[in-house]
Order: structure tokens, then C-alpha cells, then sequence
């Protein structure tokens, strides 16, 4: 049965995604940057940005893998952008260019409709104003029988955890701390006692911890 994964969601060990005060100019707030360094040094990460080399050790493969038997992404509205309430406009697009990096369809959760957006290179966002198991049946429905990406941010791994809808989370802990920001694990009521931890493996730069559902 295909799965609802969450892959490298780089977290501080104070346990904050993302640090405080994200704008634009800032999209993973003040500070939010180094827990993405790791990434910034491996093969996988070099080569979608065109360049040659990068280290292939154990950051790398969790980026592989990341990528592997993936059909469809979900993610919140404020991964997709920082604007707020209702759409002024239909100018922005993402983060990520004319050619965004996923080459599938995107399900962007958001209380404000808008029509889908297709991009250069296989990416469509769409947009799902209906709740978070609407958005992950459209999403499997899309992937054709793969898995389906839940790309973040914290609240809405938070919304799925919560309604013990993923079957897959990895976890990579980046040694730093960010002192603020948005966190990944709080807010979760008893949907920790539903999982434990399969595998744990560090490099030099973060620990990769992954989780699944007790029993499977």
C-alpha cells in the first residue's frame, strides 16, 4: 500500500524547524539556514543545482532515498509562500522559479481556493481547501500507486501526526540551536505513543532518526 513519508525534515536540538521572524527575505527565519547546511554538501543537493560533486556518504543516501518511489507532495501554504489570508493576486507561484524541483503534482493545503498552477518540468500545484485527508486522497490518487511526500512545514506534519497518518518520518537532527522559532514536536496529544523509532545512523554533521507506526 502506497505510504505518506516525511524525508529530511532538518530540525535544531532544541527541536525548532524553522527559526523566528520568516519573511521573504528570510523564508526559514533568522537563523533557519544552518540547519540546512548539511544538505548543502552532498551529491544529491550539487547535482539539482547543476554542479559537479558532493560528499555520497550517509547525508547523501537519506537524500536519495528521499526522493525514491515518490508520486506527489503535500505540503502547508507557508512552505509554498509568505503570502497570507486571501490570494491579492495569482503572481506568486513558490519559492522555487519557473521549474520548480518536484516534477509531480503538488497538493498545497490552504483555506483559500485557487486554481491549479502548472509549472515548467512536470510540476502543478494545486491547491485543497477541503481538510488534510481530502488532500492526501487527492494526492495518492495523483501518485498512481507511489508514495506521497509530506513536505512540511511543522504544523502540518503536525496536523498528519496528529491524525496518525504518517507511515514514514525521518527526522535529521542537526546540531545547533536556534533558541525560537516554530517547532515540529509539540501539540501532538497522545499520536507519539503510536510510533517508535526504526532506524538511527549519524554522519558528522546530523543524526538521522526515522519513525513508523508501532508494529509495522
Amino acid at each position: 500500500m502506497p505510504k505518506l513519508r516525511v524525508h529530511n525534515m532538518a530540525m535544531s536540538i532544541d527541536g525548532y524547524v524553522a527559526g523566528p521572524d520568516q519573511s521573504v527575505e528570510t523564508p526559514l527565519g533568522a537563523g533557519g539556514e544552518r540547519l540546512h547546511e548539511w544538505v548543502f554538501t552532498t551529491r544529491t543537493w550539487r547535482t539539482m543545482i547543476g554542479e559537479e560533486g558532493g560528499d555520497e556518504g550517509v547525508d547523501d543516501r537519506f537524500m536519495v532515498r528521499g526522493n525514491e518511489g515518490i508520486g506527489a507532495t503535500i505540503m502547508g501554504r507557508n512552505m509554498f509562500g509568505p503570502v497570507r489570508g486571501p490570494w491579492p493576486d495569482e503572481e506568486w507561484k513558490g519559492w522555487w522559479g519557473d521549474e520548480p524541483p518536484y516534477h509531480h503534482p503538488v497538493f498545497v493545503l490552504t483555506h483559500h481556493p485557487r486554481p491549479p498552477i502548472p509549472m515548467a518540468g512536470g510540476t502543478t500545484f494545486h491547491f485543497v481547501d477541503d481538510g488534510i485527508e481530502a488532500a492526501l486522497e487527492r494526492a495518492f490518487d495523483a501518485a498512481g500507486g507511489a508514495d506521497v511526500r509530506l513536505g512540511g512545514g511543522a504544523a502540518t506534519v503536525r496536523q498528519y501526526l496528529r491524525a496518525g497518518l504518517v507511515e514514514d518520518l525521518h527526522v535529521a537532527v542537526v546540531p545547533i540551536l536556534l533558541g525560537a522559532g516554530e517547532r515540529l514536536l509539540e501539540d501532538l496529544g497522545g499520536a507519539p505513543d503510536g510510533y517508535e523509532c526504526v532506524e538511527f545512523i549519524a554522519s558528522p554533521a546530523v543524526a538521522h532518526m526515522r519513525f513508523a507506526p508501532k508494529g509495522r
